[in-house]
């Protein structure tokens, strides 16, 4: 085990910081970054996945390096992209963006991938990418428009957050569910606890619920 070991979350996602404390694990700091997500030319989602999380935790690592508040730290980062195919939908910031994504996403099935990015104390990168099967329904216009107008699909990727209203779009999910909504919970705490970081120091804490 890490001695006095602080965990800093690259991200401002309120959705992967609230998956954390559910496993019990609260982050010292948390680090929202900017960073460019454009697909390269011909990229793949999942090595897109992979490319963002690396990046995101090596933006991270830039600012706490040196920094002498920070000597036994984690880096966790994470990227979470939608598929269709090889077809890479963006984080709808648009509502042009979202009614075409769930368009193509009513009646079939895409794929989430997450990667995930986790720096040790010593500068040891551990890379992960999860992937989870989610089949649609066959969505009606109203659904759509609706679903528009509650601004849910803001800022997420493929246009729909799966833990809200979208949830009733799911036919069948294949995966981890956790995914989906934005950090894979079980392989996150696998590779916390491989790399010696104490996932259930506060296990014994009042939770939040």
């Amino acid at each position: 085990m890490v001695l006095d070991p602080k965990l800093v979350l690259a991200s401002g996602s309120p959705r992967r910081l609230e998956l954390l404390r559910q496993a019990g694990i609260e982050p010292d700091r948390l680090m929202p970054l900017d960073i460019d997500e454009t697909p390269r030319r011909a990229e793949h989602p999942k090595a897109l996945a992979r490319r963002l999380a690396r990046q995101k935790a090596e933006a991270a690592l830039s600012f706490l390096r040196g920094d002498p508040n920070w000597p036994n730290r984690f880096v966790l980062a994470a990227d979470t992209v939608v598929a269709v195919g090889r077809r890479i939908l963006p984080k709808a910031e648009r509502v042009e963006e979202a009614s075409s994504g769930l368009y193509l996403l009513s009646g079939r099935a895409h794929k989430v991938y997450t990667g995930i990015c986790l720096v040790t104390p010593n500068d040891t990168f551990r890379l992960k990418v999860v992937d989870t099967r989610v089949r649609f329904k066959r969505l009606s216009r109203q659904e759509i428009e609706s679903y528009i107008a509650s601004g849910q699909w803001r800022g997420k990727a493929g246009g729909y957050a799966i833990q809200g209203l979208a949830g009733s779009f799911v036919a069948k999910l294949v995966g981890s569910y956790t995914n989906v909504v934005g950090l894979p919970l079980h392989e996150t705490v696998n590779l916390l606890v491989g790399e010696g970081y104490d996932v259930h120091l506060h296990w014994l804490e009042p939770q939040r619920t």
